[in-house]
Order: structure tokens, then sequence, then C-alpha cells
């Protein structure tokens, strides 16, 4: 498991307690809890307690806080909270054991029982960062769970077996290669770890294959793996180098981590050798990621002079060495463990961190430098997250999709491989170009050009359609034109909303040869003077004359055949007025604009869209007044509306071009 990384912690020892523990069995756990044999220590801590009497109090509180250390450490952590819980029973009188209880409930998604026990802490200690962050996690966590972001997250179950896996890692340019650590084993003798109570990890390697899917996972065979413990790679953007975790088990000394490398030869991972990053043999060095300009190696550790627990540093490459450690600050580091750090690109890292507001255990977090030097981190919330451990991510490159590492729904704890992908988000515009009587335009152009750089020129199909993708919370302005036709103009502004979307604008663009009705034109009976409810109708028109800046064009008024033709002339002249003053007032130069009042001279020949609307209608009927007095009554009204009409024609086309 990953824990076996992770050197022992520093526990405050009651010299009372130390004085009544002399014998051999809790001497034996406290040594395998010093050398860091956890799941050994735990095992022999629980014995031990059992078999000391309740009235005992204070051993009882020492040996319960010890064994919920050990079983933190090793994940157990449903005895790891029994624990803590009887070590408060019995007074422990270091409230670590508080804080530690809360962590565990938080981590099993408890929210409300954690924040109680961050409360109960905070009283004894008013400013703890990690019991501030803890209770701000477990009020967002809910939040987070009820809007997930859109990643899709699936248990690898192809790579995945009863043991543990974790810390998966791409290998190649092709990302079709995909190395972890894991502590299955073939051999049925072989040893179970003292650390964590499972195999030691070796790397196993996962292939694709000709389609393109995830072959099983084998165990490499190099020289890289060995009887002890590997895991965490991370490969130079050559190939020819792996760093990785590498735990040795002296015997005779504390079971640490250090920082390895192997380098590639004849298809094959050579014996790693150490990388030199401290002259201090006992400190923690683990985690290691190589930068992809290979400037940088990015490592965790416990050196003095952190911010507490584990902390990312990264160390300048210097040849085939690296130079001075660099902590990344309090930015990133925080009182708990950092750990598991990714280098994505120059300005990008991931890392793994309990110290940060988050769902519980250890989360994933993406930092961003800005370019004054800063961090700034995000909790990458479920589905990514949970509120069990979550760490080891990889991406294949710059989509985003990958790895991570989760023991999530393991009732042994064990760590797995799940998968991630962000779906895509599809925004686009269609519609139709059609001309004024709603029949498609096959030859028209759509012009879009966009603030995101789009400058793009897309022909209409045959049926008149258009399709272009563009982009969320942006903005597009498009022209559709064709030949014989005025331009139409639209704006449109994308939504900022991660969700698919698609805009349907459709064009309708009128003919430089023919009238154009203008439809929803209203006046009061017997007047000349514009209904308000014509505004809309109005400002549409004043927007194509917007768009079609050289045209001029006549404002022609009709009317029906009741009344005689010197008052319809009249009466239309002045409508077809009104309209022309209203464009004026609404920007049109007035020598654009001509007024004719045509009364009842001119009745409405009906066009095929007309056709379709009135079925006592076809197309090329001219509604005289013979023609209208051969129909029924209620027919008569509506040929008599339809003629009551007020429309438009081009005059010129070059107005201010010469």
């Amino acid at each position: 498991m990953k824990y076996c990384f992770l050197s022992y912690l520093w526990l405050l020892l009651v010299a009372l307690v130390l004085f009544s523990c002399k014998s051999a069995k809790l001497s034996d756990a406290e040594e395998k809890h010093r050398i860091g044999e956890y799941y050994e220590a735990a095992a022999i801590y629980r014995k031990v307690y059992t078999k000391t009497k309740p009235q005992n109090r204070d051993l009882r509180g020492y040996i319960a806080f010890r064994m919920a250390e050990c079983n933190r450490i090793i994940n157990n952590t449903p005895r790891a909270s029994s624990a803590y819980m009887n070590a408060i029973r019995y007074n422990y009188p270091d409230s670590i054991a508080i804080l530690r209880l809360a962590q565990m409930l938080h981590k099993t998604g408890k929210y409300g029982d954690a924040i109680k026990q961050y409360e109960a802490f905070l009283k004894l200690n008013p400013q703890n960062k990690l019991a501030l962050n803890g209770i701000n996690g477990c009020l967002l966590a809910p939040e987070w769970k009820k809007t997930p972001t859109r990643y899709t997250v699936k248990k690898m179950d192809k790579f995945n077996s009863r043991r543990s896996e974790f810390s998966p890692m791409f290998y190649g340019s092709n990302f079709d290669q995909l190395y972890f650590a894991s502590s299955r084993t073939k051999d049925k003798e072989s040893k179970i770890s003292a650390i964590t109570g499972l195999g030691n990890n070796n790397f196993y390697l996962a292939k694709k294959n000709e389609k393109g899917e995830w072959l099983a996972p084998e165990e490499i065979e190099d020289e890289v793996n060995t009887e002890f413990d590997e895991g965490t790679p991370s490969f130079s953007a050559d190939g020819r180098s792996m760093y990785y975790t590498y735990c040795s088990q002296d015997p005779e000394s504390s079971r640490t981590a250090e920082v390895y490398v192997s380098s590639r030869s004849n298809a094959k991972w050579g014996k790693g050798v150490k990388v030199q990053l401290l002259k201090d043999s006992v400190t923690t060095l683990a985690h290691p990621s190589i930068s992809p300009d290979g400037k940088y190696l990015f490592f965790v550790s416990d050196a003095m002079g952190g911010y507490g627990g584990k902390d990312i540093y990264r160390a300048r490459a210097i040849g085939n060495d690296f130079g001075p450690i660099e902590n990344l600050g309090p930015q990133i580091n925080t009182e708990g463990d950092e750990v598991f750090p990714y280098v994505r690109d120059s300005v990008t890292l991931y890392f793994a961190s309990d110290g940060h507001p988050g769902m519980g255990g250890l989360d994933l977090y993406k930092a961003t430098r800005t370019p004054d030097g800063k961090w700034e981190i995000e909790n990458m919330q479920t589905p990514i997250n949970s509120a069990a451990d979550d760490f080891g991510i990889t991406f294949a490159g710059t989509k985003e999709t990958g790895f991570f590492s989760s023991n999530r729904n393991d009732a042994r704890g064990n760590d797995h491989l799940f998968s991630f992908d962000l779906p895509s988000i599809t925004v686009q515009i269609e519609g139709i170009v059609s001309d004024a009587d709603e029949y498609p335009i096959e030859d028209a152009v759509i012009r879009i050009v966009g603030k995101d750089g789009l400058n793009e020129k897309v022909m209409a199909k045959k049926d008149g359609s258009y399709k272009v993708e563009l982009k969320r919370n942006n903005s597009y302005v498009m022209m559709a034109s064709a030949r014989g036709y005025l331009n139409q103009n639209f704006e449109l502004v994308t939504s900022a909303e991660e969700k698919n979307e698609t805009y349907i604008v459709d064009f309708f663009l009128s003919p430089i040869s023919k009238p154009v009705l203008i439809e929803n034109i209203f006046y009061d009976f017997d007047k000349a003077s514009l209904r308000p409810d014509s505004k809309t109708a109005l400002n549409e028109l004043i927007k194509m004359l917007n768009d079609n800046p050289n045209i001029t064009i006549e404002l022609a008024a009709h009317t029906d055949r009741k009344g005689s033709i010197e008052y319809n002339e009249s009466l239309a002249q002045r409508r077809a007025q009104s309209v022309v003053d209203y464009l004026i007032a609404g920007g049109i130069e007035k020598e654009r604009l001509e007024a004719k009042g045509y009364g009842k001279n001119m009745p409405k020949e009906i066009n095929k869209k007309m056709a379709r609307s009135f079925d006592f209608l076809k197309e090329g009927d001219k509604l005289t007044e013979e023609f209208i007095l051969n129909l029924p009554p209620e027919q008569q009204d509506i040929a008599d509306q339809i003629n009551r009409r007020t429309e438009f024609k081009v005059l010129r086309t070059n107005y201010k071009l010469y």
C-alpha cells in the first residue's frame, strides 16, 4: 500500500506511562512501531490492550492511541476509529486523539459527527488549521456531492486484483502503456509485509492492443523489480529514465522511503540507483515526479523545516544530479500530508492532500501557477474525490482523461485503479436559410466571426441547412447572404454553463428584385398613426437596413377595396410616411427612404407562403375586387385583410458606394 512509503510519526510519550509499560510484549509492539512495521505493531498492541485491565486507565489509553495510529497508517479506518475512541475514553492526555478521530469520521463520510469532534479539538487548540480546514471540508463535501463535476469515473476491474494497486502512470507519447504498483503476487509462499499486511509492491504494465483495448496487466520481469517495495513511477520525456519510490527493509533501521532511478536499455528497465537528494538517510523521500521539460524533480519529504507532515519539494536538475531542494511553500503545503505530485506542464501540478479542505482522507487537487508565482489550489471534487483516499493521478497528455488510485468502497482499505474522463462539451449553432416565402436558399453563405478567433464561411446545403461548432462562454457575429438577396446579421453569446448546447437560428433573406411584406404593422381604424405593437417589426426593419447600408428602399402602403381611390391613396400615403418617420427616428438616413401610398390600386398576388396558410387561395391568385366578391363573406374579410399591408422593395444597392 501507499503508506509503506511514509516514515513513522512523532508521538508524545508520557513518562509515567512508559514506566508502567515494561513488559516484553508491549516493548515488542513499540519496537515494531518505531521501525515502521505498523501492521505487526497494530496486531501486538491489540493483544496487549485486551490483556490490560480496565482499571489501568493510563496504560489502556496509551496502548489504544498507539494502536489507533498504526491502524490509521495502514488504512484500517474502522479499527483506527474504534481505538481513538478508546484512547479518548481513557483520557489519553494528548488532544491529537480527538483530531485523529475527527479525521477518521471525516474519511468515512460521517460529516456531522466529524464536525463535532473537530469543534471539540478547536476548544483546546483554537487556531489549528487542520481542524478549521476539516470543518470547511465537511461543509463543502455534501454540496459537492449534490452538484458533481462532469467527469465520469469507472473502476478498472481489468487492472485490479484482490490486493492493492496504486499510482498509475502513462508511458510513451501514444498513451497506450500504463505502469502501476501492485501488491498482488503469483507466489503463494510470498511473505506478508510487516509494514502493510500485504505483499511488497512491484511494477506492473498494461498495454493496449491493435483495437485500442486495454489488456490484462503483467508484472514486469526487469531488474527494477526487487523483493522489496517499488512504486509511484515517473518517466522522463524521452522514456529512458524512470524515477520511483523504493523502500528497503533493513531489520536494523527504520523503514523509510527513498527516490531511485532506473535506466531503460534494450527495452528493459535496469537495476535502480539511489537519487542523492539529501545526505540524511533517515528522512523520507518519496513519490518522485519529473517535470516534462526535465528541469525539476518534484518529490515528497518530511525533511526538517517543512510545514508539517509530508511536504512537496522540488530540486533543479544539474546534469545527471539534482541541486538543493526547495519547499513549494504554504500555498501547496499544510500541517497535514501533501503527497503524490504529478507535474502535467510548466504551470500545472496535481497532488493529494489531507490538509486542505476536502471530502475526507486524501483528496486530489489541481494547482495552477499564476504569472506572479503564486499557486491557485482547486479541489477536484466528486466524482474524482470521495470520502476515502484519492491520489496518484495521470493524464493522457492534454486530454482530460486518465487514471488515478482510490480505496473507496473497499472494506479492507486496499487501493485500486479508476479511470476518469471529461466528456467533451458540444456547443453548436444550426438552422435554415430561407427566402421571404420560407423556401430554402441552397447557395446561401453563412460567415461567422467570434472573439475566440473563429472566422469561418459555411455553405448552406441544398435544403438550406447549416451547422457550425462553437465554444461556450463566447460571443459571435453571423451574417447570411446569397446572390439576389439582402444580407441578414445575427449576434450570439454562448452560455458559460458546462453542458451541451444547440442554438437554432434561422435566416430569412429578403429578395432584391420584388416587394417584401412587412408583417405585423398595425394602424388604428381609419388612421395613419402606428400602434405600439408595430415596433417589433419596425425595429427588425431598422436592423435589416443597418445590415445592408448600401440600399435604398421604397415603403409602400396598401389598403383594401373599400372607399374611394382618392381616399385610400391619401390614407396609404400617410401610413407609409408614418413608417418612414419611425425609421428616420431610429437612425436611418432619410435619403435611403421613400414613402409611397398605393391605396387599393395594387391588390396582392398570392405567393406560395400565403397559399400554404389559406386553403381557399392558391399561388398566383390576385385579390382584385372582382375576385373577392366571388368569395363567401368570411373569406372576403380575410382577403381584405391581406390587401391591407405595408411592403418594402429595394430601389438601389449602391447607396454611397460611389
